[in-house]
C-alpha cells in the first residue's frame, strides 16, 4: 500500500490541465463492443479504472494499440465471449464497478453477457436493478446466482420498447442505450440520464452508425440498426477535476489557473464554488482563479444558512460535494451539505475534524460546517483514503493544512486522478509519494 506525504500550508501557483473524463471513458470503450470495426478513442486518462477496463477487453480478444500517451485504437472482430465464464474474467472485472457496462454491448451484439457482482467505492447502496429490468424490458431473461454472485442476461435477439426508469442511473442509462442501438424497433427511454458524459456515449454512437434523437434531454428515443461502424471521439476534460482544482486553489489562497476546462460542459459547477465565495474568471475555455485571503459563503436571500445538495444533471454532481465540504471549512460562514444519494459517503469528515475542522454529521446524508475563515487552520495528520473522491478531499485538506500529513491507501486515488502528485508538484506542492 502506498502514501503521500504532504507539508502543506504553503500557496501555490501555475496552470495544470485537467485530464479526460474517468466516467465517459469507462462508457465508451465499453462500446466498442458493439461493432466489429476499428474505433480511435483520444484523451484517454492513464489511471487504474481505465486502465483495468482496457486489460478486461484485451482479455476478451479485443484488438487493441496504444497510438500514444492518451490515444488508443479498439478493434473489437474476434471477441471471445466464452472468456467471460472463466475465473480470470471473474477476478479482474468484479474489481472494477465499471465493468458492469459490457453487459448491454454484449447482450446487444452477441445475445448474451455474463458478469461478477462489481465491486467499486463502499460509500454506500449502489445497486444494479436500472439495469436489468431494462433489459428484460428489451426481452432479455436476467439471472442472477446469490452463491457465485454472478450475473447472467441472454437474449436472442432485443426488440425495442418504451420504458420509464426508475431513477435517471447514468451508467444504467449507458447500459440500455447501447444495448437498444441493435435492437429490432424502436427503444424510447424516459427518465434517462442526461449529464454530458452520456451525451458524448450517444453522440459517439451515432458517429457509429446509430439513430438516437433526444441526446441531451431526459428522453431518449433509439431506432435499432443492423450494425455499427468504426468511428474516432475525443473525451471531455474532467469536470470533476475541474471542480477539485477550483477547491484546491481557494482553500490554499493560491493563484492557478485550469486550462481547457471544457467550461461549457461544467452545468452548476462553477455557480456553486461562487456561491462559497470563491472568484473565477472565465477567458474561453480557461478558468482562472485568483489567490484569496478569505472567502465568504453566500446566504438565502432571507438570511437563512446556504445548503449545497446533489441531483441528477444538471443538478449539482455528488462526486463534488466532498470538495465542497472542505473547501466550506476554511470559509467565513456556514453551510449545509446534503448529500442525497449515497449514505456512506460524509463519514470522512472523521477525519477533518482530528485535523481541526469544525463540522457536524447530522445523519449519513447531512454535515454542518462551521467556516473558520483560515483563523484557525487545519493541522496535518495521518489518514486513510476511503474512497476516490473523499481521497482527493482529505488531500487538498492536507495541501492547506500547517505541518505534514501523510496519507495511506492512495491506490483509490489513483483509480481516478492521473499522476496527481507530479502535477500538484508542478503548482509548487510538497508532497511526496511513499511506496
Amino acid at each position: 500500500m502506498s502514501s503521500f506525504e504532504i507539508i502543506g500550508g504553503k500557496p501555490l501557483n501555475g496552470n495544470i490541465e485537467p485530464q479526460g473524463a474517468k466516467n465517459e471513458a469507462l462508457q465508451v470503450i465499453s462500446a466498442v463492443l458493439l461493432t466489429d470495426q476499428k474505433i480511435t478513442i483520444s484523451n484517454i486518462p492513464d489511471i487504474r479504472d481505465v486502465n483495468k477496463l482496457i486489460d478486461i477487453l484485451k482479455l476478451l480478444s479485443v484488438k487493441v494499440e496504444q497510438i500514444s500517451k492518451d490515444t488508443y485504437s479498439f478493434q473489437a472482430d474476434n471477441v471471445d465471449i466464452d472468456f467471460m465464464n472463466t475465473d480470470e474474467f471473474k477476478n479482474e472485472a468484479q474489481g472494477l464497478r465499471g465493468s458492469i457496462m459490457i453487459i448491454g454491448p454484449m447482450l446487444s451484439r452477441f445475445g448474451k453477457g455474463y458478469m461478477p457482482k462489481p465491486g467499486g467505492d463502499k460509500i454506500g447502496r449502489r445497486r444494479l436493478d436500472t439495469h436489468f429490468i431494462g433489459f428484460e424490458k428489451l426481452g432479455a431473461k436476467y439471472d442472477y446466482d446469490p452463491n457465485t454472485l454472478n450475473y447472467e442476461v441472454i437474449a436472442e435477439k432485443l426488440h425495442g420498447c418504451y420504458m420509464h426508469l426508475d431513477e435517471p442511473s447514468v451508467t444504467g442509462t449507458a447500459n440500455i442505450v447501447m444495448a437498444s442501438c441493435l435492437a429490432k424497433g424502436t427503444t424510447t427511454i424516459f427518465n434517462a440520464a442526461c449529464e454530458p458524459y452520456l451525451q458524448q456515449l450517444c453522440n459517439m454512437l451515432n458517429s457509429m452508425g446509430a439513430k438516437i434523437e433526444g441526446v441531451g434531454s431526459n428522453r431518449l428515443v433509439i431506432d435499432g440498426v443492423e450494425n455499427l461502424g468504426g468511428c474516432e471521439h475525443k473525451l471531455l476534460p474532467d469536470m470533476i477535476e475541474v471542480g477539485s482544482f477550483i477547491g484546491l486553489a481557494a482553500i490554499t489562497k493560491s493563484d492557478i489557473t485550469i486550462t481547457n476546462a471544457g467550461v461549457e460542459h461544467l452545468g452548476l459547477i462553477p455557480s456553486v464554488f461562487a456561491r462559497l465565495g470563491i472568484k473565477l474568471n472565465i477567458n474561453n475555455d480557461d478558468i482562472h482563479i485568483p489567490a484569496q485571503d478569505n472567502y465568504e459563503i453566500d446566504t438565502y436571500i432571507d438570511g437563512s444558512i446556504l445548503t449545497i445538495y446533489d441531483g441528477p444533471w444538471p443538478g449539482f454532481t455528488p462526486d463534488l460535494l466532498s470538495i465542497i465540504l472542505v473547501v466550506a471549512t476554511q470559509a467565513k460562514g456556514s453551510v449545509l451539505i446534503h448529500q442525497k444519494m449515497f449514505e456512506s459517503r460524509l463519514f470522512f469528515v472523521d477525519k477533518l475534524i482530528d485535523m481541526g475542522a469544525q463540522i457536524i454529521l447530522c445523519d449519513p446524508h447531512r454535515a454542518t460546517i462551521i467556516g473558520m475563515n483560515h483563523e484557525h487552520p487545519l493541522r496535518g495528520i495521518a489518514m486513510t483514503s476511503p474512497d476516490i473522491r473523499a481521497g482527493v478531499a482529505l488531500l487538498i485538506a492536507a495541501l492547506s493544512a500547517e505541518g505534514q500529513s501523510t496519507i495511506h491507501n492512495i491506490e483509490q486515488i489513483d483509480r481516478g486522478y492521473q499522476d496527481i502528485d507530479g502535477r500538484l508538484r508542478n503548482l509548487g506542492a510538497e508532497i511526496t509519494r511513499i511506496d
